[in-house]
């Protein structure tokens, strides 16, 4: 083994089914070492794709884990793009600063490009670590700890006409998925969820409550269809006036403001309970907007997805603008030089093309500035605030701001990979 201080050069190869325990436990290792629940760990093995998971070695020792799940993600305009799903990201301690990460970072991305799949997504642990490899936050989410005895709640009409019953999560599993499925394609961040993923939902080990209760779900019908649910935990709690309990949602999905509106009306009322946490929602969502006192809620944001644009041209292509645009793009891309280059970008809201250009440059950005801008929830004149858009052509930040705007939902990413 070489010094710890020195650079080497790993060994990197696709993981081999035989390998993924000793795979498994460097990545864990690597966030603390906390052993999972046997049942997440066989669903975690069951869902990983041995072609596009990668093990750095050093002799006969895993030094350092990365995976690419084939996703499909919905992009502004209700496409469903190829993308990369990059997780179980990890460098052991012992061989940190020795260019790991980095040499798994470029055979990743050079493997996205060979598979054709034009966009890379992650959520990070430690989100400065990314920038550098040309990933860009895209998405935030929502935390909430709502104070339901005080915030108040006001639903709209047709909420008492929407049914509520309890069911056993895995029961209703299908019913869930299929409400799931519909709300894909309306908001950019979304997650087209293939077989075995459903499961995540419901996973629901002892180890994971923290004094809650098993999971529980309530499903919302109307006229005998399925049109929403809510996954929760129940953590009961007495203080020195009565009950204190915390209701603890795990998620929630509806079809209409309705549907939606009764479940949270439900959430804030469940008997002995006076806290609701919700955490990794979305930052439009409605309930915001039918408490009377948002300060009793105590919203955080949060960064949730990271996107990196593998594939300049493609990508911009395959997603919609909701205002004509027509702007040369100026890129730098250090570690990916393919895309460097400038770039025509010419769209609307039935679609677009993007082609190499030798026109002068209208704007220059990174591609990770392109990467934040790309599903509409972060606009281009905010990063040109910052200092990281610069303007070349008058007028050209407002036309290419105003045209990547989502034109409708926030992004949002509806669960962790």
């Amino acid at each position: 083994m070489t010094d710890g201080s020195a650079y080497f050069e790993p060994v990197l190869r696709n993981l081999a089914p035989d390998e993924w325990d000793q795979w498994y436990e460097t990545l864990l290792r690597a966030f603390g070492g906390v052993q999972e629940a046997p049942e997440e760990r066989e669903l975690w093995n069951s869902l990983t794709e041995f072609g596009r998971f990668l093990a750095a070695w050093d002799g006969d020792a895993c030094v350092g884990t990365a995976g690419a799940f084939s996703f499909r993600l919905t992009v502004p305009g209700g496409a469903s793009v190829p993308a990369a799903g990059v997780t179980g990201v990890s460098v052991a301690a012992t061989h940190r600063r020795r260019g790991v990460l980095t040499s798994l970072m470029r055979r990743q991305l050079d493997d996205v490009r060979s598979w054709g799949e034009p966009l890379a997504v992650l959520t990070a642990s430690e989100p400065a670590i990314y920038g550098r490899f040309g990933y860009g936050t895209a998405s935030f989410q929502t935390d909430a700890e709502i104070d339901t005895e005080r915030a108040g709640l006001s639903v709209p009409a047709g909420t008492d006409a929407v049914r509520l019953r309890y069911a056993t999560p895995t029961d209703v599993l299908d019913a869930c998925e299929a409400v799931y499925a519909r709300l894909v394609a309306r908001r950019p961040g979304m997650l087209a969820r293939r077989p075995g993923w459903e499961r995540l939902g419901v996973l629901d080990p002892e180890s994971e409550r923290d004094g809650g209760s098993p999971l529980q779900c309530v499903v919302a019908e109307r006229d005998g269809e399925t049109v929403g649910y809510a996954r929760f935990r129940v953590k009961p709690g007495w203080g020195p006036a009565g009950p204190e309990g915390t209701v603890v949602l795990s998620s929630l999905d509806a079809l209409d403001p309705a549907a939606d509106a009764a479940l949270w009306r439900f959430l804030f009322s469940i008997d002995l309970t006076s806290t609701l946490v919700a955490r990794g929602r979305p930052v439009d969502e409605g309930w915001q907007h039918m408490v009377a006192d948002l300060r009793r809620c105590r919203p955080v944001l949060r960064d949730a997805l990271h996107v990196r644009l593998v594939d300049v041209g493609e990508a911009l292509e395959v997603r919609t603008y909701q205002t004509p645009v027509d702007v040369v793009f100026e890129v730098e891309d250090a570690f990916c030089p393919w895309n460097t280059g400038r770039w025509r970008l010419s769209g609307d809201a039935k679609g677009a093309s993007c082609e190499r250009t030798e026109d002068a440059a209208d704007l220059t950005l990174s591609i990770r500035e392109l990467g934040a801008a790309y599903l509409g929830g972060v606009s281009l004149a905010a990063l040109a605030a910052a200092g990281r858009v610069r303007e070349v052509r008058r007028g050209a930040l407002a036309e290419a701001s105003l045209a990547f705007g989502s034109g409708g939902a926030a992004p949002w990413l509806p669960h962790g990979f």
